[in-house]
C-alpha cells in the first residue's frame, strides 16, 4: 500500500516537472533572481541605479503611483494613453499584412509565375532591417501614422504569406485528384480545399508576426515622434520625463507581445479545431509516456 502511495507520488511529481507551467516559473523565477543580482551590484556602485537597473519593486511601485510625470498624468497613465495609438496603429497595420499575405499565398500557390516573380521580392523586403525600412516608407507615405501602419503590414505580410505558401503546397496529392476527378470549379476547389487547408500555417504565420508588428511599431515611433509608446521611451531615456516610464514600457511591451501570440493561438483553435485535436493527442500520448 504504501509503495502504491510512494509510486503516485513520484508519477505527481514527474507529470508537475515536466509541465509547461512548471517550466515557465523557473524560467520567470531565473529572470527575477538575475535581474536583482544585477540591482543589488548596482546599486552598490556610485551610479543612479534606477537609470540602469532599478529593482522590480521599484517599477512595480512607479505603476501605482500617483506622482504626476508630465503636467497632467502620472506615468502609467502615460503608457496606457500612449499604448492605444501603438497599439491602434500595429493592429490595422497587423490585419492588413495578413489579409494582403494571404491573398498572395493563394496567389501564388495558384499561378507558378506569380511565386517566381514575388518571392524574391518577398525575401528582400524581410532583409531589409527595419531601421532602414522606416525612412523608406515615411518618404513615399508622406505621412507618420502611415508609414507605422505599412511597416506593421510589412512585418505581418511575409510570415503570412510564407507559411501560408508551405501549408497550401502540403495539400495531399490524393485530394486534389479528388476534385480534379469530380470536376471541380476553380471558386470550388477554393472554398472547399485550398483555403481550409491554408488556415493552419496561416496561423503559424501569424504567431510569428503578432509580436513583430506591436515590436515594430514601437520601435518605429522612436524614431518619427509625434505620440506613441516609442516616442514616450525615447523621452524617457533622454531624462524629459520619469525613467520609469521606460521600464513601465518595456515590460509592457513583452506582456502585450505574449499576449498577442496567445491571441492567435486562441484563434487558432477556434478557427483550425483539426490542428487543436492533434495537439491534444500528442499531449495524451506524450504525458502516456512519461508515466
Amino acid at each position: 500500500m504504501e509503495q502504491t502511495k510512494s509510486l503516485g507520488h513520484y508519477s505527481f511529481l514527474k507529470k508537475v516537472l515536466a509541465s509547461k507551467q512548471f517550466v515557465t516559473f523557473i524560467w520567470v523565477l531565473g529572470l527575477v533572481i538575475v535581474w536583482e543580482i544585477g540591482a543589488f551590484f548596482i546599486a552598490g556602485s556610485k551610479r543612479t541605479p534606477e537609470n540602469i537597473l532599478p529593482h522590480i519593486y521599484q517599477i512595480v511601485a512607479s505603476v501605482f503611483s500617483t506622482k504626476k510625470v508630465t503636467a497632467n498624468m502620472t506615468a502609467f497613465q502615460v503608457v496606457i494613453v500612449n499604448a492605444g495609438v501603438t497599439l491602434g496603429r500595429a493592429g490595422i497595420g497587423f490585419i492588413a499584412g495578413a489579409f494582403f499575405g494571404y491573398v498572395l499565398a493563394l496567389l501564388m500557390r495558384r499561378f507558378v509565375a506569380i511565386e517566381r516573380i514575388a518571392f524574391p521580392y518577398l525575401m528582400l523586403i524581410q532583409l531589409i532591417p527595419i531601421l532602414g525600412m522606416a525612412p523608406i516608407v515615411l518618404a513615399i507615405t508622406q505621412d507618420i501614422d502611415k508609414s507605422r501602419i505599412v511597416i506593421a503590414a510589412i512585418l505581418t505580410f511575409y510570415p503570412v504569406a510564407v507559411n501560408t505558401l508551405a501549408g497550401l503546397k502540403a495539400v495531399e496529392k490524393e485530394k486534389l485528384e479528388l476534385f480534379y476527378s469530380y470536376a471541380a470549379t476553380g471558386p470550388q476547389f477554393y472554398w472547399k480545399l485550398m483555403i481550409p487547408a491554408g488556415i493552419p500555417s496561416m496561423f503559424t504565420g501569424l504567431k510569428i508576426a503578432a509580436p513583430m508588428a506591436v515590436t515594430a511599431s514601437i520601435l518605429v515611433d522612436t524614431l518619427q515622434g509625434g505620440g506613441g509608446l516609442g516616442c514616450m521611451l525615447s523621452q524617457s531615456l533622454k531624462h524629459a520625463m520619469s525613467i520609469y516610464v521606460f521600464w513601465q514600457i518595456v515590460f509592457f511591451s513583452a506582456f502585450i507581445g505574449i499576449l498577442s501570440f496567445y491571441f492567435m493561438v486562441l484563434l487558432e483553435n477556434i478557427f483550425s479545431p483539426g490542428k487543436r485535436k492533434v495537439r491534444q493527442r500528442r499531449k495524451a500520448e506524450r504525458e502516456a509516456k512519461n508515466k
